[in-house]
């Protein structure tokens, strides 16, 4: 099944971690996301892969190269988001005569799902949630999709459009849409038209998660990093503990006195300890630091990342090369027990999560002794003072 996948926008709402990078390239335990995208796609059997590239287009053509496990990859560059169908009309020279799938390169999918998609010809894979007003919810009769409705108030079903679909070779035709009342050409359009010509079939998946919010990325590794198995090839010192399904990459270093709590993941160049905890699941990225006597929990540590000695990090994403002095840290948890919030968009919205740190950008640096509050979202290259309590974003 020759397969696109939409890897060009910008992820606002992850700012500040997509300010220098693509979402789809966020770190998710050894790559990044649309990584394990293109990977389930190869392994579901995609015969061909095109992605679709913007914002950030170089940062994707360098990880991919021209191929990937003997597929071809080529590009198709979506100089303007426009919205999915114009993303796919980019695409559209790149495909041959016959079926084709789409998937959004910030999403997970398992692997039996996308199997199970591709062997049709006209299909959107389905997903069952508790709220389903904030997405967009599939109409059916049956095992047959008659259309879709987006983020409705009173949702016609629980089951939700994954943005996974197979679409027949026709479609091509079919994707110069009008704009919809957000000012998008949406893929849903060119879904409608299927469903009157076709008999869309529903697939239900198995699992999926839509990676859009910091919390989201911190569940996508969680999802990811549990299902590694245990590897280790860098250098650990012998009074070092490590329980469960612990990766340590080739180059990186656990220092004496360290215990490491599976799923966890320290990559090449990295270095732990000494007596440092790390538990949950947690990455720990190329080149970053955890000092002496610091505990890491649950947390996305991005490359070269620092946590001085004496330091807290619980259930938080850090940027590149930020910089946390010693001593510093992160609550994870309200005293009224009740989800933390978050600044999405310039909006605080429930993390839906009881626990959750901090969202921190790249090159942000913190003083000793500096207290951050849980939800406190902190921008690219900020500065915190020493022995300075945070409780707002900066």
């Amino acid at each position: 099944m020759q397969t696109v996948v939409l890897a060009a926008g910008e992820g606002t709402r992850m700012r500040p971690l997509t300010a220098r990078r693509p979402k789809p390239m966020l770190p998710v335990a050894d790559r990044p996301l649309v990584g394990h995208t293109v990977a389930a796609a190869v392994e579901a059997g995609a015969t061909s892969v095109v992605l679709v590239v913007g914002y950030g287009a170089d940062d994707v053509r360098t990880h991919f190269g021209d191929g990937v496990d003997g597929v071809d990859v080529t590009y198709a560059v979506q100089s303007e988001q426009r919205g999915t169908a114009d993303a796919v009309r980019t695409a559209a020279a790149h495909l041959e005569d016959g079926p084709f799938a789409v998937l959004n390169g910030d999403a997970l999918y398992d692997v039996h799902s996308l199997t199970a998609l591709y062997d049709t010809d006209a299909a959107v894979g389905s997903y069952r949630v508790d709220d389903p007003t904030n997405y967009g919810v599939l109409t059916t009769d049956g095992q047959t999709v008659t259309g879709v409705v987006e983020k409705p108030a009173d949702p016609p079903s629980d089951l939700v459009n994954t943005g996974a679909y197979v679409f027949p070779t026709e479609a091509q035709s079919w994707l110069d849409v009008g704009e919809s009342e957000r000012g998008e050409l949406e893929l849903t359009d060119v879904l409608e038209h299927a469903c009157r010509e076709y008999d869309v079939q529903l697939v239900p998946f198995d699992r999926w998660l839509d990676v859009g919010r910091p919390w989201e990325l911190l569940e996508a590794n969680e999802w990811k990093l549990g299902e590694s198995e245990r590897d280790v090839r860098g250098d650990v010192a012998e009074s070092a503990v490590l329980r469960g399904d612990v990766v340590v990459e080739d180059g990186a270093t656990v220092e004496p006195g360290v215990v490491v709590e599976g799923p966890a993941l320290i990559r090449a160049g990295a270095s732990v300890g000494p007596n440092a905890y790390v538990r949950g699941a947690t990455l720990v990225g190329e080149g970053a630091k955890v000092g002496h006597a610091v505990e890491v929990k649950n947390s996305v540590l991005m490359e070269g990342a620092t946590v001085g000695h004496l330091s807290y990090v619980g259930d938080s994403v850090l940027g590149c090369d930020v910089n946390f002095g010693a001593g510093t840290t992160v609550a994870n948890l309200r005293h009224d027990g009740a989800d933390v919030r978050t600044t999405v968009k310039g909006q605080r919205v429930s993390t839906g999560r009881r626990k959750f740190g901090v969202v921190v950008g790249d090159g942000t640096k913190t003083g000793i002794n500096a207290s951050l509050n849980a939800g406190v979202v902190l921008s690219t290259d900020a500065r915190v003072a020493p022995g300075e309590v945070v409780t707002r974003d900066r």
